[in-house]
């Protein structure tokens, strides 16, 4: 009875823990994604670094374009899950096509960046409905447990994903590899059909409809702050990583072997991050842990332009960072997605969520090409001290606004929600 005590609530009721394992499952599939599908283009196809950049750029491009017109689209519909379900059965269906055509030996470049395209587009789709459907299932006074679950399997799939990828890849090769993603993705399906949350009505077609989840948040000055301080994270969060690993190799002297350890230190910090957050929130509430997030994620990077100085110390002042930062990124991650699911109003939940998703995706690209611009212009570490200076103070966005001093989640009606 003690053990079965220790189990999170929401994990002792089915529908949840249905929703729960089969997300989980989906996110450890991405992860073999990740890693298979650039090594298939390189390893079968030969691609150069301009087709690699070709093949990211497919993956992106549709959370650009498609985020606030797939949110208008899913906020008009009755059943988010079953679109879920049809997403999640189309990205089975097109990662399927890849080691087809290489068993026929038919698979191209252009294949590899309309399936990486479809996938970011049907991924899409899955997340701006997600939205809606996890808020149906979860009681309010469980978003912040909600949102520890979720964001603790996506850290063990940081953790676990990339090394059973790799193994998949070397045993199989990186086609075959990817039937375990398709079979990931059958199986996060077939587990959203065995639930039936109790979904919002769908919002009318009215004037403006397209552009409301917009104005709603430009209108909501808790929400306003969160999105400003957010891409500026993005932005400048984005430069340091795309120099990090240059960096790292070039100017510290560190082999492959060592920062993948460096790297795996970060998701370890994840983990712990979100499974320390309830007790975060419930020390300093909501807005507090979201203050202290922003913080914990982007000051202890800080210490990477600053490392130097023997091997040994290099390693441990990037393992410091990278594990702290992680943490931090946690802490941020569960708090605001918590007052978001609060804040929200449901008939505009899908749409808000799509500009949200477009703001971070569209500042990622800039906050890349800035990088690397100003790291051929003043050098490395130079910018890399921009970099993390600039993440630091997107804390500024929320510090005037009411988020510091909320404690408890807000409710529709104006009352508050005491956090399990």
């Amino acid at each position: 009875m003690a053990l079965v005590e220790r189990v999170p609530a929401l994990l002792r009721e089915r529908t949840f823990r249905r929703y729960w394992t089969g997300q989980t499952v989906s996110l450890a599939g991405d992860q073999v994604s990740l890693i298979a599908i650039p090594l298939a283009a390189v390893l079968v196809l030969g691609a150069d670094a301009t087709a690699m950049g070709l093949l990211k750029t497919a993956e992106l491009l549709p959370a650009l374009l498609l985020n606030l017109p797939l949110g208008a689209w899913a906020d008009r519909q009755a059943s988010r899950r079953r679109a879920m379900i049809a997403a999640d059965l189309g990205r089975a269906a097109l990662v399927l096509t890849l080691p087809v055509a290489y068993a026929l030996d038919a698979l191209t470049l252009g294949q590899l960046y309309a399936v990486a395209f479809g996938i970011g587009a049907l991924t899409v789709l899955f997340e701006v409905c997600n939205a809606t459907v996890l808020v149906a299932l979860v009681p309010a006074e469980h978003y912040v447990q909600a949102n520890s679950l979720v964001n603790g399997s996506r850290s063990m799939a940081w953790l676990a994903g990339p090394g059973i990828g790799g193994l998949l890849v070397q045993f199989l090769t990186a086609p075959f590899a990817l039937v375990a993603d398709a079979v990931t993705y059958v199986v996060s399906a077939g587990y959203l059909a065995r639930i039936k949350p109790v979904e919002p009505a769908p919002a009318p077609v009215a004037k403006g409809h397209f552009t409301e989840g917009l104005r709603w948040v430009v209108r909501e000055r808790s929400m306003r702050a969160l999105f400003a301080a957010s891409a500026t994270v993005q932005f400048f969060n984005f430069m340091f990583s795309t120099l990090f690993v240059l960096y790292a190799t070039t100017e510290l002297g560190i082999g492959a072997g060592l920062l993948g350890l460096v790297l795996a230190a970060g998701a370890v910090g994840g983990l712990l991050g979100a499974v320390w957050s309830g007790a975060v929130v419930r020390r300093i509430g909501i807005g507090g842990s979201l203050v202290a997030g922003f913080l914990g994620f982007t000051l202890p990077l800080l210490l990477v332009p600053l490392a130097g100085g023997p091997l040994p110390l290099v390693i441990g002042v990037l393992f410091l960072a990278e594990f702290l930062s992680c943490v931090g990124v946690m802490f941020a991650d569960i708090a605001g997605g918590s007052l978001q699911m609060a804040l929200i109003p449901d008939a505009v939940r899908a749409r808000v969520m799509g500009a949200y998703r477009t703001l971070n995706h569209g500042f990622r690209p800039l906050g890349a090409l800035a990088g690397g611009l100003l790291g051929t212009a003043i050098g490395l570490r130079p910018t890399l001290w921009i970099a993390t200076a600039g993440a630091v103070l997107a804390v500024l966005w929320l510090l005037p606004s009411p988020v510091p001093k909320t404690r408890e989640l807000p409710t529709r009606e104006g009352e508050s929600v005491v956090i399990a």
